[in-house]
């Protein structure tokens, strides 16, 4: 038995979207290039994929508001083939674009663009009053209603959108990427509460995400990568698709260790102070053996080992390279020797090298960074992790001199941010979040414009280009224009700039955001190189809790201020220590089930895709009772499993126990 959340596709009905062949360019650049794909009624079906793959001309054109190129679509059973046809259907539809509150108008309240919405869709002001309080109280923006949309946070604004979108109970909802940039908490407020509303009213749903770790929200998806569809069908079938196995392991030399594993097996990555390895074809204990053989070889001494089940992420990664999709590059190790280091020692080079010490930053009446202390020592990734909005850019602008801070101060370099900028300009790289390149310049050119910029002659020039486009993986991209790169490349050509007058610090806002999980991937490997070979500090900010395991070092920032400060590791340890283990019960009916489970008090009790986690300090008594709740209320239960806390689970819980004492979210 399954229930409307967690059933497979329908067989035998119709499906409310049927594309075949679905082509369209963008003046010669193909954005989506012969898509099939069937969304039956009732399912929540995904678009996965980066920043560029597509997923937005897919879901315009679904939505009847962007023209398509070649191919077939249907909606509704109606051939979507002119604007007229579109217009029949449109009523049935409900279109929520990519981007905070991008479907809102922000001087108005909560109320107010509500009814805007019903009025525009011609909902009846009786019926449009109904549906507006029922949907306030399942999002928990009533006690907002009056606020204007510009003063609410992220996760509100999404919230409101969703009314917004779902206020004349449209039979198709369109989302695209709605919890892009959210922290969390607000994620999972919004998934819980779109399952609910979905579940409820028999909508059927097609939602576009870039992050893989919410593939398992989906009946049924297809990953995307330019323009094509990688794999197609439910999480568990695209999850099988690459069978193999991941191993995590811990090792004295890590940097060696990551070189030796690097020439056997074709997915290894650095995660903080643990190298993780994907293992092609083979089951996790095969996969165990393998890694401590290829391990033993190379002379590493392996402190501490786990075998488990890839990550949507390895499975995405070797579909690209199945399929040839990726360029694999010549230097997936860097091969300068500690000798051609042109990072040098200096006397007294102990300690610090970047210190935070209650700062604060206001705009006007509103406070975006809220009293920030945090040190990062030399040699040290370290990372500012929160949403968009939480002041992890305007934390980094002052430290590098860009703005003034409101109170407080901070110490880059051994100098003063307020006393010494020119002096920390001097010793630091910085790689803005918006704007880093000159697009109609070529790779070279770029680099070549930052040397100068810097005071490099000639013949440091040269010397730093050349050591540029080995570190950056460039070779072979030189006279390439740079508005043409992959947003990886372009990404890595970026971080290459900001380190053309050997700095020793750098400070990363949001580099890897928008960029595919392969690129992601590369990037990383160069911050860890530059980390443990060069012994560059590097200060980044992020808002995917993925990247947080890469970090020596994490400070979570949440409506400007820092809730923890601690290595991912530790952060984790003392969640384990407070609120105990992490249990997944898979269940046949998991939103009732969830319901019952918050109604008996359980702890961070949340939907995960089709099953429900909790924290519990006591695991016999817990499953126990689990059981005996969900007995009562007729539910079967498949089974119940530990499973390993993410930086999610520990951001969630800091949130929660926030508000526990008093203080509200922003």
């Amino acid at each position: 038995m399954v229930d409307g959340f967690c059933k497979p596709a329908p067989q035998g009905e119709s499906p409310v979207v049927r594309l075949r062949a679905l082509t369209k360019t963008y003046g010669r650049e193909p954005a989506v290039c012969g898509v099939d794909m069937d969304i039956y009624p009732g399912e929540i079906f995904g678009l996965i994929g980066p920043d560029g793959a597509g997923k937005s001309s897919i879901m315009k054109a679904i939505a009847g508001v962007m023209t398509f190129d070649g191919g077939t679509l249907n909606v509704f059973e109606t051939r979507i083939d002119s604007e007229k046809s579109a217009e029949r259907i449109k009523d049935r539809i409900g279109f929520m674009p990519q981007g905070l509150g991008q479907n809102l108008y922000p001087d108005l309240s909560v109320d107010e663009n509500i009814d805007f919405f019903a009025r525009s869709r011609l909902v009846s002001p009786k019926e449009a009053e109904k549906r507006k309080r029922l949907l306030l109280e399942m999002t928990r923006l009533a006690p907002f209603s009056s606020r204007p949309m510009k003063n609410l946070s992220g996760g509100m604004k999404q919230k409101l959108g969703l009314v917004c979108t779902l206020i004349h109970e449209p039979g198709l909802v369109i989302l695209d990427e709605p919890t892009t940039g959210l922290d969390p908490v607000s994620r999972r407020d919004f998934w819980t509460i779109l399952s609910v509303l979905l579940r409820e009213k028999n909508i059927t749903a097609l939602v576009s995400t870039a992050y893989m770790d919410e593939a398992s929200r989906f009946h049924r998806l297809s990953l995307f990568y330019g323009g094509r569809v990688l794999a197609h069908g439910s999480p568990e079938e695209i999850m099988a698709a690459v069978p193999g196995a991941l191993v995590s392991f811990r090792t004295e030399r890590q940097s060696e260790a990551l070189s030796g594993l690097k020439a056997r097996f074709s997915d290894v990555q650095a995660r903080g102070s643990w190298l993780r390895v994907f293992v092609k074809g083979a089951g996790e204990k095969d996969a165990a053996r393998q890694v401590q053989e290829a391990a033993a070889a190379a002379g590493e001494d392996i402190v501490e080992l786990r075998a488990g089940a890839a990550e949507l992420e390895d499975i995405f990664i070797a579909l690209l390279r199945e399929k040839k999709l990726t360029e694999e590059s010549s230097h997936s190790v860097f091969t300068l020797s500690e000798s051609d280091s042109i990072y040098r020692e200096e006397p007294g080079d102990d300690g610090a090298d970047i210190e935070a010490e209650n700062l604060v930053k206001d705009f006007g009446n509103f406070r975006a960074v809220d009293g920030v202390s945090f040190r990062v020592e030399k040699g040290e990734i370290f990372g500012l992790l929160g949403a968009n909005g939480a002041g992890k850019s305007t934390v980094i602008k002052m430290l590098v001199g860009l703005l003034p801070p409101s109170a407080g101060t901070g110490y880059v370099a051994g100098h003063g941010m307020l006393q010494a900028p020119r002096a920390i300009r001097e010793r630091i790289g910085y790689m803005s979040q918006v704007f880093s390149l000159y697009r109609d310049l070529t790779v070279i050119e770029n680099i070549s414009l930052y040397a100068g910029i810097y005071g490099l002659d000639r013949r440091q020039s040269r010397e730093r280009a050349g050591w540029i486009l080995e570190m950056a993986e460039l070779a072979g991209h030189e006279n390439r224009q740079t508005e043409g790169l992959p947003m990886g490349v372009r990404q890595r050509l970026a971080l290459g700039c900001a380190l053309v007058h050997s700095p020793r610090i750098l400070f990363l806002d949001e580099p890897t955001s928008g960029v595919d999980p392969l690129g992601r991937r590369r990037f990383w490997d160069i911050l860890f190189r530059l980390s443990r070979r060069e012994r560059v500090t590097i200060l980044i900010t992020t808002h995917y809790m993925s990247e947080a395991e890469h970090c020596d070092h994490l400070a979570l920032m949440y409506g400007g201020k820092v809730i923890a400060d601690a290595s991912p590791g530790a952060m984790k340890r003392e969640l384990a220590t407070e609120a105990g283990e992490l249990l997944e019960v898979d269940a046949d009916d998991p939103l009732p089930a969830m319901s019952g489970l918050q109604e008996a008090g359980f702890e961070g009790v949340s939907i995960h895709g089709r099953q429900i986690r909790l924290l519990t300090r006591d695991r016999e008594a817990a499953e126990r009772r689990i059981r005996e709740v969900l007995a009562e209320r007729g539910t079967r239960i498949v089974a119940i499993s530990e499973q390993p806390l993410s930086m999610e689970d520990v951001f969630v819980y800091r949130v929660m126990a926030m508000e526990r004492n008093g203080r509200q979210r922003p």
